[in-house]
């Protein structure tokens, strides 16, 4: 499929296998829900009653008093005691075959493209790290916030769209699918493009 470069005014031929899959939601979806949950630490820890300390003797006796009967000042309804449901660590990690992310992530690139939303454009590099000019050259574009991904890492550019919060640079080896899904917009260099072609076609 022939894609229009914006900058130059040419054409860009890329692969219907990877800017042409169909959209598939349930994958996006699953693909995307095990990114985040990979992403979790896990590292969450309470004690139960039985790992607090204290509480080893009887507060009262059993009988007599006219409160209700303890047997530890340690249990959960006690300031101090432990948890009924205490958490413990735990992985949240969920696989997901290659082929599969691999079928998510070009579903994506193609949606974005049909949907107009990804850019394909000539460069996108800046002479010197200024957020002014990257801001111009983004205005000739008609993009205001989303995701610049280039083919190689660039200094400038980076520095240049630091202080853009809603503007993210990233390389194509780099690319996930939570940034894809996130992004209102994708620019993206030809150099990249091909990239992109390599890694998920």
């Amino acid at each position: 499929m022939k894609v229009k470069v914006q900058g130059n005014g040419d054409t860009l031929e890329l692969s219907d296998v990877c800017f042409g899959a169909p959209y598939n939601e349930p994958l996006i979806h699953q693909v995307v829900t095990a990114y985040l949950s990979n992403a979790r630490a896990g590292t969450k820890a309470q004690k139960t009653r039985a790992e607090v300390s204290g509480g080893g003797s009887k507060p009262w006796r059993q009988k007599g008093t006219g409160r209700a009967r303890a047997g530890t000042t340690r249990g959960p309804i006690w300031v101090g005691g432990g948890r009924a449901f205490a958490a413990k660590p735990r992985s949240y990690d969920q696989k997901v075959n290659r082929k599969m992310y691999r079928a998510a992530m070009r579903s994506m690139l193609s949606e974005l493209l049909r949907q107009e939303r990804l850019v394909v454009a000539d460069e996108i590099g800046v002479a010197a790290p200024k957020t002014k000019e990257l801001k111009k050259k983004l205005a000739e574009l008609g993009i205001e916030r989303g995701l610049i991904v280039v083919a190689d890492f660039d200094v400038n550019l980076w520095l240049a769209a630091r202080n853009l919060p809603q503007l993210e640079v990233v390389e194509a080896r780099s690319v996930d699918p939570l940034s894809l899904v996130g992004a209102p917009a994708v620019v993206v260099t030809k150099a990249a493009a091909k990239s992109l072609e390599e890694r998920f076609a």
